[in-house]
């Protein structure tokens, strides 16, 4: 298996992860606060994960970056989590906003040669290549499965899922 297969595995199995974490909740449970103050929310989550692939994927690597950050209002990026209200359209639309930008990058990803993992897309801060991309989404998503694992938990019981 290559390094990029390897990658995309990982991405896809941190996917499906973040579908059994919100399985089988209603608009109520995803939308619930964390601790208070916090804003955290597995619903918050879902569309910041969403706003995650689109900047990486879509405004970064496919060099869209004119694009306006998905979930994000005025420039604040709490917005995406402060937007996370109990009412099943606002769900509809953060699920299928995130399965769409997941399906988006795998459409690009798909024409990506092994190799690509390491072309340089620019000096930044410690995003230079494609394989940097990679891990910091990879990162974001594990880091982000760790919470929801603990938000599900508080609301009903479920551990490991």
């Amino acid at each position: 298996m290559t390094e990029l297969e390897t990658m995309r595995r990982w991405l896809a199995d941190f996917r499906t992860a973040v579908e059994r974490k919100t399985a089988d909740l209603d608009a109520e449970q995803l939308a619930r606060r964390a601790v208070p103050p916090s804003t955290l929310s597995l619903l918050g989550l879902v569309r910041h994960l969403a706003q995650l692939e689109h900047h990486w994927f879509r405004r970064v690597l496919q060099q869209h970056p004119e694009e306006t950050q998905l979930f994000v209002v005025d420039g604040d990026w709490e917005s995406q989590f402060d937007g996370a209200v109990a009412d099943p359209a606002v769900v509809e639309e953060a699920f299928a906003t995130w399965r769409e930008t997941c399906a988006q990058a795998d459409s690009w990803l798909d024409g990506l040669p092994t190799e690509a993992l390491d072309v340089v897309i620019g000096p930044g801060d410690r995003i230079e290549s494609i394989r940097d991309v990679f891990i910091q989404v990879l990162q974001e998503y594990a880091r982000h499965l760790g919470h929801m694992d603990l938000l599900r938990e508080s609301i009903d019981g479920r551990t490991g899922v």
